[in-house]
Protein backbone atom coordinates (compact mmCIF):
# COMPACT_ATOMS: atom_id res chain seq x y z
CA UNK A 1 0.00 0.00 0.00
CA UNK A 2 1.24 3.50 -0.82
CA UNK A 3 2.12 5.68 2.15
CA UNK A 4 0.98 9.27 2.43
CA UNK A 5 4.43 10.54 1.52
CA UNK A 6 4.00 9.13 -2.00
CA UNK A 7 0.53 10.55 -2.57
CA UNK A 8 -0.36 13.94 -4.04
CA UNK A 9 -1.89 15.52 -0.96
CA UNK A 10 -4.53 18.22 -0.83
CA UNK A 11 -3.72 21.27 1.28
CA UNK A 12 -6.00 20.01 4.05
CA UNK A 13 -4.40 16.55 4.04
CA UNK A 14 -0.90 18.01 4.00
CA UNK A 15 -1.58 20.44 6.84
CA UNK A 16 -3.30 17.81 9.00
CA UNK A 17 -0.45 15.35 8.54
CA UNK A 18 2.22 17.95 9.29
CA UNK A 19 0.30 19.42 12.20
CA UNK A 20 -0.34 16.10 13.94
CA UNK A 21 3.22 14.87 13.44
CA UNK A 22 4.73 18.02 14.99
CA UNK A 23 5.68 18.39 18.63
CA UNK A 24 3.67 20.12 19.98
CA UNK A 25 0.75 19.17 17.73
CA UNK A 26 -1.39 21.84 16.07
CA UNK A 27 -4.14 22.28 13.49
CA UNK A 28 -4.89 25.46 11.56
CA UNK A 29 -8.00 27.30 12.71
CA UNK A 30 -8.96 27.89 9.07
CA UNK A 31 -10.11 24.26 8.97
CA UNK A 32 -12.84 24.99 11.51
CA UNK A 33 -15.00 26.35 8.72
CA UNK A 34 -16.39 23.46 6.75
CA UNK A 35 -20.18 23.51 6.40
CA UNK A 36 -20.76 22.06 9.88
CA UNK A 37 -18.14 24.34 11.44
CA UNK A 38 -19.69 27.37 9.79
CA UNK A 39 -23.10 26.35 11.15
CA UNK A 40 -21.69 26.00 14.66
CA UNK A 41 -19.94 29.35 14.42
CA UNK A 42 -23.22 31.05 13.53
CA UNK A 43 -24.57 29.69 16.84
CA UNK A 44 -21.48 30.94 18.69
CA UNK A 45 -22.04 34.44 17.36
CA UNK A 46 -25.40 34.58 19.15
CA UNK A 47 -24.19 33.24 22.52
CA UNK A 48 -24.50 35.60 25.50
CA UNK A 49 -20.81 35.18 26.33
CA UNK A 50 -19.64 35.95 22.80
CA UNK A 51 -19.52 39.74 22.99
CA UNK A 52 -17.52 40.20 19.77
CA UNK A 53 -20.47 40.02 17.37
CA UNK A 54 -22.70 42.29 19.46
CA UNK A 55 -19.90 44.83 19.87
CA UNK A 56 -19.15 45.02 16.16
CA UNK A 57 -22.86 45.12 15.33
CA UNK A 58 -23.20 48.12 17.66
CA UNK A 59 -20.28 49.83 15.91
CA UNK A 60 -21.89 49.39 12.49
CA UNK A 61 -25.30 50.53 13.70
CA UNK A 62 -23.92 53.59 15.47
CA UNK A 63 -21.39 54.68 12.83
CA UNK A 64 -22.97 53.64 9.51
CA UNK A 65 -23.33 57.21 8.25
CA UNK A 66 -19.76 58.14 9.18
CA UNK A 67 -18.51 55.00 7.44
CA UNK A 68 -20.48 55.86 4.31
CA UNK A 69 -18.95 59.34 4.21
CA UNK A 70 -15.46 57.85 4.40
CA UNK A 71 -16.11 55.04 1.92
CA UNK A 72 -17.75 57.21 -0.74
CA UNK A 73 -16.04 60.54 -0.24
CA UNK A 74 -15.49 60.91 -4.00
CA UNK A 75 -19.15 60.04 -4.78
CA UNK A 76 -18.01 57.62 -7.51
CA UNK A 77 -19.16 54.33 -6.01
CA UNK A 78 -17.14 51.34 -4.83
CA UNK A 79 -16.86 47.59 -4.49
CA UNK A 80 -17.43 46.40 -0.92
CA UNK A 81 -15.54 43.11 -0.59
CA UNK A 82 -15.98 41.04 2.55
CA UNK A 83 -13.47 38.30 3.34
CA UNK A 84 -15.15 35.45 5.21
CA UNK A 85 -18.65 36.90 4.93
CA UNK A 86 -20.45 34.14 6.88
CA UNK A 87 -24.11 35.04 7.45
CA UNK A 88 -23.46 38.76 6.89
CA UNK A 89 -25.25 39.67 10.13
CA UNK A 90 -23.23 42.81 10.84
CA UNK A 91 -22.59 43.85 7.27
CA UNK A 92 -26.34 43.84 6.50
CA UNK A 93 -26.65 46.98 8.62
CA UNK A 94 -24.37 48.82 6.21
CA UNK A 95 -25.74 47.19 3.08
CA UNK A 96 -29.28 48.23 3.99
CA UNK A 97 -28.21 51.78 4.86
CA UNK A 98 -26.17 52.23 1.69
CA UNK A 99 -29.02 50.85 -0.44
CA UNK A 100 -31.56 53.15 1.22
CA UNK A 101 -29.27 56.08 0.44
CA UNK A 102 -29.03 54.98 -3.23
CA UNK A 103 -25.25 54.76 -3.01
CA UNK A 104 -23.67 53.16 -6.11
CA UNK A 105 -21.80 50.06 -4.94
CA UNK A 106 -21.47 46.31 -5.45
CA UNK A 107 -21.23 43.87 -2.55
CA UNK A 108 -18.76 41.00 -3.06
CA UNK A 109 -18.86 38.43 -0.26
CA UNK A 110 -16.00 35.90 -0.39
CA UNK A 111 -16.24 32.69 1.61
CA UNK A 112 -14.71 29.21 1.44
CA UNK A 113 -18.00 27.65 2.59
CA UNK A 114 -20.27 27.30 -0.43
CA UNK A 115 -23.24 26.50 1.78
CA UNK A 116 -22.77 29.62 3.94
CA UNK A 117 -22.39 31.75 0.80
CA UNK A 118 -25.54 30.30 -0.80
CA UNK A 119 -27.55 31.00 2.36
CA UNK A 120 -26.19 34.55 2.58
CA UNK A 121 -26.99 35.23 -1.07
CA UNK A 122 -30.54 33.90 -0.70
CA UNK A 123 -31.18 35.94 2.46
CA UNK A 124 -29.82 39.17 0.98
CA UNK A 125 -31.85 38.69 -2.20
CA UNK A 126 -34.98 38.59 -0.04
CA UNK A 127 -34.05 41.33 2.43
CA UNK A 128 -32.35 43.82 0.07
CA UNK A 129 -33.71 42.91 -3.39
CA UNK A 130 -32.06 45.86 -5.17
CA UNK A 131 -28.58 45.01 -3.85
CA UNK A 132 -25.96 44.54 -6.56
CA UNK A 133 -24.08 41.43 -5.43
CA UNK A 134 -21.36 39.14 -6.77
CA UNK A 135 -20.66 36.24 -4.36
CA UNK A 136 -17.35 34.39 -4.72
CA UNK A 137 -16.76 30.88 -3.34
CA UNK A 138 -12.98 30.75 -3.08
CA UNK A 139 -9.89 31.40 -1.03
CA UNK A 140 -9.45 35.11 -0.24
CA UNK A 141 -6.36 35.81 -2.29
CA UNK A 142 -7.28 33.53 -5.16
CA UNK A 143 -10.52 35.49 -5.42
CA UNK A 144 -8.83 38.89 -5.16
CA UNK A 145 -6.09 38.02 -7.63
CA UNK A 146 -8.30 36.04 -10.00
CA UNK A 147 -10.36 38.99 -11.15
CA UNK A 148 -9.31 42.47 -10.16
CA UNK A 149 -12.75 43.99 -10.63
CA UNK A 150 -16.26 42.57 -10.41
CA UNK A 151 -18.17 45.67 -11.43
CA UNK A 152 -17.85 49.08 -13.06
CA UNK A 153 -16.40 50.55 -9.87
CA UNK A 154 -12.63 50.80 -9.58
CA UNK A 155 -12.41 51.69 -5.89
CA UNK A 156 -12.30 48.73 -3.50
CA UNK A 157 -13.09 48.59 0.20
CA UNK A 158 -12.15 45.28 1.80
CA UNK A 159 -13.66 44.09 5.11
CA UNK A 160 -11.84 41.64 7.36
CA UNK A 161 -14.10 41.65 10.39
CA UNK A 162 -14.80 39.75 13.58
CA UNK A 163 -11.23 39.87 14.92
CA UNK A 164 -10.08 37.29 12.36
CA UNK A 165 -6.72 39.09 12.27
CA UNK A 166 -6.24 37.90 15.86
CA UNK A 167 -6.01 34.28 14.66
CA UNK A 168 -2.61 35.04 13.15
CA UNK A 169 0.80 35.35 14.76
CA UNK A 170 2.36 38.81 14.57
CA UNK A 171 4.56 37.70 11.67
CA UNK A 172 1.66 36.13 9.82
CA UNK A 173 -0.50 39.23 10.45
CA UNK A 174 2.11 41.38 8.71
CA UNK A 175 2.36 38.91 5.84
CA UNK A 176 -1.42 38.86 5.47
CA UNK A 177 -1.75 42.65 5.47
CA UNK A 178 1.10 43.03 2.98
CA UNK A 179 -0.42 40.38 0.73
CA UNK A 180 -3.80 42.09 0.96
CA UNK A 181 -2.27 45.50 0.24
CA UNK A 182 -0.57 44.08 -2.86
CA UNK A 183 -3.97 42.99 -4.24
CA UNK A 184 -5.27 46.56 -4.04
CA UNK A 185 -4.58 49.94 -5.62
CA UNK A 186 -3.54 53.23 -4.04
CA UNK A 187 -6.63 54.87 -2.55
CA UNK A 188 -8.40 51.57 -1.84
CA UNK A 189 -9.39 50.95 1.78
CA UNK A 190 -9.35 48.08 4.26
CA UNK A 191 -11.43 47.84 7.42
CA UNK A 192 -10.21 45.37 10.02
CA UNK A 193 -11.92 44.24 13.22
CA UNK A 194 -9.77 44.04 16.36
CA UNK A 195 -10.82 42.59 19.70
CA UNK A 196 -9.49 44.88 22.44
CA UNK A 197 -7.78 43.84 25.67
CA UNK A 198 -10.16 43.94 28.63
CA UNK A 199 -11.20 42.00 31.74
CA UNK A 200 -9.61 38.55 31.22
CA UNK A 201 -12.68 36.75 32.57
CA UNK A 202 -14.85 38.43 29.94
CA UNK A 203 -12.48 37.22 27.23
CA UNK A 204 -12.13 33.67 28.54
CA UNK A 205 -15.90 33.24 28.84
CA UNK A 206 -16.26 34.02 25.13
CA UNK A 207 -14.24 30.87 24.34
CA UNK A 208 -15.74 28.68 27.07
CA UNK A 209 -19.52 29.17 26.86
CA UNK A 210 -21.83 27.39 29.27
CA UNK A 211 -23.77 25.69 26.44
CA UNK A 212 -20.63 23.98 25.10
CA UNK A 213 -21.07 25.26 21.53
CA UNK A 214 -17.43 26.42 21.35
CA UNK A 215 -16.38 22.96 22.55
CA UNK A 216 -18.44 21.40 19.74
CA UNK A 217 -16.90 23.86 17.27
CA UNK A 218 -13.42 22.66 18.22
CA UNK A 219 -14.44 18.98 18.32
CA UNK A 220 -15.78 19.35 14.78
CA UNK A 221 -12.14 19.40 13.65
CA UNK A 222 -11.89 15.78 14.78
CA UNK A 223 -15.23 14.95 13.16
CA UNK A 224 -14.09 16.62 9.93
CA UNK A 225 -10.96 14.44 9.84
CA UNK A 226 -13.18 11.42 10.40
CA UNK A 227 -15.45 12.44 7.53
CA UNK A 228 -12.85 13.56 5.02
CA UNK A 229 -9.78 11.50 5.91
CA UNK A 230 -11.39 8.31 7.18
CA UNK A 231 -9.90 8.91 10.63
CA UNK A 232 -11.20 7.17 13.74
CA UNK A 233 -11.04 9.97 16.31
CA UNK A 234 -13.35 9.52 19.30
CA UNK A 235 -14.41 12.89 20.65
CA UNK A 236 -15.12 11.39 24.07
CA UNK A 237 -11.38 10.79 24.37
CA UNK A 238 -10.55 14.49 24.07
CA UNK A 239 -11.47 17.60 26.05
CA UNK A 240 -11.65 21.19 24.83
CA UNK A 241 -9.40 23.42 26.95
CA UNK A 242 -9.33 27.22 26.40
CA UNK A 243 -6.98 29.64 28.20
CA UNK A 244 -6.31 33.39 28.15
CA UNK A 245 -2.97 35.02 28.96
CA UNK A 246 -3.39 38.75 29.71
CA UNK A 247 0.37 39.28 29.48
CA UNK A 248 0.46 38.37 25.78
CA UNK A 249 -3.18 39.17 24.99
CA UNK A 250 -3.65 35.69 23.54
CA UNK A 251 -6.69 33.45 23.98
CA UNK A 252 -5.67 29.92 22.99
CA UNK A 253 -7.76 26.80 22.45
CA UNK A 254 -6.59 23.19 22.72
CA UNK A 255 -7.97 19.71 22.29
CA UNK A 256 -6.34 17.55 24.95
CA UNK A 257 -6.09 13.76 24.80
CA UNK A 258 -7.56 12.15 27.92
CA UNK A 259 -5.55 8.94 27.52
CA UNK A 260 -2.68 7.36 25.64
CA UNK A 261 -4.12 6.44 22.24
CA UNK A 262 -3.48 6.05 18.55
CA UNK A 263 -5.64 7.25 15.68
CA UNK A 264 -5.59 5.88 12.12
CA UNK A 265 -6.02 8.24 9.14
CA UNK A 266 -7.21 5.78 6.51
CA UNK A 267 -7.01 8.10 3.50
CA UNK A 268 -3.40 8.97 4.34
CA UNK A 269 -2.52 5.47 5.60
CA UNK A 270 -0.91 7.04 8.66
CA UNK A 271 -1.10 6.49 12.42
CA UNK A 272 -1.00 9.40 14.86
CA UNK A 273 -0.02 8.76 18.47
CA UNK A 274 -1.14 10.73 21.53
CA UNK A 275 0.16 10.62 25.08
CA UNK A 276 -2.26 11.11 27.95
CA UNK A 277 -2.63 14.85 28.48
CA UNK A 278 -1.07 15.73 25.10
CA UNK A 279 -2.56 18.86 23.55
CA UNK A 280 -3.43 19.85 19.97
CA UNK A 281 -3.38 23.63 19.56
CA UNK A 282 -6.41 24.60 17.45
CA UNK A 283 -6.66 28.40 17.64
CA UNK A 284 -5.06 31.59 18.86
CA UNK A 285 -7.15 34.74 19.15
CA UNK A 286 -5.03 37.75 20.00
CA UNK A 287 -6.45 40.81 21.74
CA UNK A 288 -4.98 44.25 21.03
CA UNK A 289 -4.48 47.68 22.48
CA UNK A 290 -5.16 50.64 20.19
CA UNK A 291 -1.44 51.39 19.97
CA UNK A 292 -0.71 47.79 18.95
CA UNK A 293 -3.35 48.02 16.22
CA UNK A 294 -1.83 51.17 14.79
CA UNK A 295 1.70 49.80 14.98
CA UNK A 296 0.78 46.60 13.14
CA UNK A 297 -1.02 48.38 10.33
CA UNK A 298 1.65 51.06 9.93
CA UNK A 299 4.35 48.37 9.73
CA UNK A 300 2.40 46.83 6.84
CA UNK A 301 2.52 50.14 4.98
CA UNK A 302 -1.13 50.99 5.53
CA UNK A 303 -2.34 54.41 6.65
CA UNK A 304 -4.80 54.46 9.59
CA UNK A 305 -7.69 56.79 8.70
CA UNK A 306 -10.15 56.29 11.54
CA UNK A 307 -11.19 53.76 14.14
CA UNK A 308 -14.62 53.07 15.61
CA UNK A 309 -15.38 51.47 18.98
CA UNK A 310 -18.48 50.22 20.78
CA UNK A 311 -19.78 51.87 23.97
CA UNK A 312 -17.90 49.44 26.26
CA UNK A 313 -14.65 49.73 24.28
CA UNK A 314 -14.60 45.96 23.88
CA UNK A 315 -13.97 46.06 20.13
CA UNK A 316 -12.62 48.35 17.41
CA UNK A 317 -12.90 48.53 13.63
CA UNK A 318 -9.96 50.35 12.06
CA UNK A 319 -10.20 51.90 8.60
CA UNK A 320 -6.97 51.94 6.60
CA UNK A 321 -5.95 53.38 3.27
CA UNK A 322 -3.59 51.76 0.78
Amino acid sequence: MQTSTSLALSEFEHDVLNGLQKNPKSLSSKYFYDDEGSRLFQRIMHLPEYYLTRSELEIFTKHKEAMLSLFNSDQEGFELIELGAGDGLKTKVLLSHFSERNVPFTYIPIDISEKALDELTANLSREIPDLAMQPVNDDYFKALNGQMTYSQYTKRIVFFLGSNIGNFSEERSLQFLNQLKNCLNPGDMIMIGFDLQKNPFTILSAYNDTQGITRDFNMNLLDRMNRELGADFRTDRFVHYPIYDPATGEARSYLVSLLKQQVYLEKLDEWVYFEEGEAVHTETSRKYTLSQMKQLCTQAGLKPIHYFTDSKHYFADMLLKV
